[in-house]
């Protein structure tokens, strides 16, 4: 049977065949520390747990959800976004559960893409964003997010490109991969772009609250809504990267479109799951601080294996990865990660894989134990 057109489009996820290389060099025996991808390996928090627990008798918990997720876990949503951000939601109209952010960009594309439409996508960055526009016929642009502009999107050389028939901007802050932040008035000169030239403004915002004092949300800005739409997830900021509990915040009129896709691809989220969200959604500020306590620890060990590898990087980043600049005489990225890997046995990401501006430089993931760091760099020792 021939497969569909859309798939010659697209290459297997490049961590989906990357990770097969690697479960291979660990079949034969090969002590592989994997700092490629960023799983989070820490715990969730123990109220959720507790509270997925807690549920499994109810009577309604092996049935059918609704496709809006339960009331109570939209409201536990949309508090925290009042009292993280200062943002508020009608949790009624203005917000939808989804399973994980990543089907979100899935489901954001199809409600608003037609065949040909043009979507801004940022280079470096998230390669989902491509990989659905290509999947739906879409015409994918990408736009240039370079070290010089600090990783932010150059709104004129932007606004000279060819806009016609464009309806979708991504853009992810803090920055994946490069783990950039973005301030309010740049997050005010995007909207109003968006404004400008009828664009939906899509952020992506799942790093908010790793390594970062200063979180924000596209939604700060007055009349956002009118444009913008952000995602959000609970598998960074809480660990609960397999539980697959993300978000989708806008205006009633952008959700409604949203939903009108996710009704027709899903049966609702796992009741004992989403209880277990709306335990997490309400940690105290304490949660917060000891998940930033570890990965500052573990950032500052990978600090140094940076600097065994030759690299350089910005210390002031968010986010739970590290993305440092290769010397100017090291190989291609992939041909350099390659040669870590199999010299080293240690696994990192290249940045290519996020875009043709990732070249020149390679990502480290902090889901990996201070242990396994250290080892790492006494690999770089012995060599």
């Amino acid at each position: 049977m021939k497969v569909a057109d859309r798939l010659l489009t697209v290459k297997e996820y490049y961590f989906s065949k990357k990770l097969r290389e690697v479960k291979q060099l660990i079949a034969e025996g090969k002590p592989i520390i994997n700092m490629g991808i960023g799983s989070p390996d820490l715990p969730p928090p123990p109220a959720a747990v507790e509270h997925l627990q807690s549920v499994l008798g109810a009577p309604s918990a092996h049935q059918y959800q609704s496709y809006q997720g339960l009331p109570e876990l939209r409201t536990a949503m949309t508090d925290f976004y009042e009292s993280r951000f200062g943002v508020k939601l009608d949790a009624n109209k203005e917000i939808l559960p989804l399973i994980g952010s990543k089907e979100g960009i899935m489901h954001i594309s199809m409600a608003f893409l037609n065949p040909g439409d043009g979507v801004l996508v940022p280079n470096p960055g998230y390669p989902t964003y491509t990989s659905v526009a290509k999947l739906l016929d879409a015409r994918m642009i990408p736009y240039n997010l370079t070290e010089k502009n600090g990783w932010l999107p150059d709104l004129e050389e932007i606004a000279a490109m060819d806009l016609t028939d464009v309806k979708i901007m991504w853009i992810s802050y803090p920055n994946m991969p490069t783990g950039a932040t973005i301030d309010v008035a740049k997050m005010e000169d995007l909207v109003a772009f968006a404004k400008k030239n009828e664009i939906l403004l899509v952020n992506d915002n799942p790093y908010s609250f790793v390594l970062n004092d200063n979180p924000t949300s596209i939604l700060q800005v007055p009349g956002a809504k009118e444009v913008a739409l952000e995602l959000n997830s609970l598998s960074k900021t809480f660990n609960m990267a397999g539980w697959r509990v993300g978000m989708v915040m806008g205006s009633a009129e952008h959700i409604l479109a949203v939903l009108k896709v996710k009704s027709n691809m899903d049966s609702g989220m796992f009741y004992g799951i989403q209880q277990g969200a709306i335990a997490a959604l309400k940690s105290a500020d304490e949660w917060y601080s000891n998940l930033d306590a570890v990965y500052a620890e573990r950032r500052k060990l990978m600090f140094q294996l940076v600097e065994k590898l030759g690299c350089i990087c910005d210390k002031n980043t968010a986010g739970m990865f590290v993305w440092a600049k290769l010397p100017l005489s090291a190989p291609p990225a992939e041909e350099f990660i390659d040669a870590v890997l199999h010299k080293h046995h240690i696994f990192i990401a290249p940045g290519t894989i996020f875009g043709s501006n990732g070249e020149g430089y390679i990502r480290f993931s902090l889901c990996v134990k201070k242990e396994k760091i250290k080892e790492a760099i006494q690999r770089f020792d012995r060599k």
